[in-house]
């Protein structure tokens, strides 16, 4: 009998990725007639509709051990689904969709960056290697190709704004790894729900108007669909047979995805970008290239990524 599964995996992460490089691509459509604090509420709230039964359907976990975790959770929340998401949104309305996947395409280095310092894990000389062809690529980027006048140029606000993001993740990377034994989308859900409760009052004071355009109605739609909960589920289906490791490898696509749905929409692309994505996909590569090195992140730290 033919195994299925052996297919459908590679498919599976494919399609993780592909839905993941909308949210950037949509999400500066939808950022045009919502805040961020807007944006990021109604996204959650309309995925936690999905979330929770999901969650009782795949997992059938143990809610009273889920929710006595509430407090690492909240944690992750306000990291994770309020402070990424935020910064994410904030930053589209400044730089372009494949800018901000760019330099978002670093973030795997700077985690193994934060490890080896924080955590005292190892890196070997190739991984140094790759953090530094990564940080080029970054800066090839941030300066729109021109390196020489690194400490002149007026930097983009969007792409600042993006590298606080990725610190941010950073982060609520490393903290997830400590929160051990809660299923992951229980614990999204869970967590998804301590961040809105948190962000309510700032999102009744908001002045959130129901009357959005189309476009803003669809955008919302696929990404609290697409993005928030097929990805995350198409992602963890896959790596509890491939593993983290192998998986993570596959995270390279959502910037070519970025690039090509950017192509369809109407945005340019430039050759400081091309040069700079590959260059920063590249050291990502070699900086998790060893096991030692490689950051090996929790099911639970990857829900509310894009």
């Amino acid at each position: 009998m033919v195994d299925l599964t052996r297919y459908k995996v590679p498919v599976f992460l494919v399609l993780a990725n592909l839905f993941w490089a909308g949210n950037y691509v949509f999400g500066r459509f939808v950022v045009a007639e919502m805040t961020p604090v807007q944006m990021t509420f109604v996204r959650w709230a309309l995925a936690l509709l999905l979330l929770f039964p999901l969650a009782q359907w795949l997992e059938k976990p143990d809610w009273r051990r889920v929710w006595r975790a509430w407090k690492q959770l909240l944690l992750l929340s306000l990291l994770g689904i309020l402070g990424y998401n935020i910064l994410l949104y904030e930053a589209l309305r400044h730089t372009t969709s494949l800018n901000a996947a760019l330099v978002n395409a670093i973030n795997p280095a700077v985690i193994a960056l934060f490890a080896f310092w924080l955590l005292k894990e190892r890196l070997t000389a190739l991984n140094l290697l790759g953090l530094a062809i990564s940080l080029l690529g970054v800066l090839l980027v941030l300066t729109r190709g021109q390196l020489l006048a690194l400490f002149q140029i007026d930097y983009n606000a969007g792409d600042l704004l993006m590298l606080l993001a990725i610190t941010v993740w950073t982060f609520y990377t490393l903290i997830g790894r400590r929160v051990q034994g809660i299923p992951p989308i229980a614990g999204t859900a869970v967590s998804a729900t301590l961040g809105l409760i948190v962000l309510l009052p700032f999102f009744l004071s908001s002045d959130f108007s129901f009357t959005l355009s189309t476009e803003a109605k669809l955008g919302l739609a696929y990404i609290a669909l697409f993005p928030s909960v097929c990805s995350f589920v198409f992602w963890n289906s896959a790596i509890r047979v491939v593993g983290a490791s192998r998986a993570g490898i596959f995270l390279n696509l959502l910037t070519v995805f970025t690039a090509l749905l950017s192509l369809l929409v109407g945005e340019s692309i430039s050759l400081p970008q091309i040069l700079g994505g590959t260059l920063v996909i590249t050291g990502v590569y070699l900086t998790n290239r060893k096991p030692q090195a490689r950051i090996e992140t929790k099911d639970t730290t990857r829900a509310a990524r894009v």
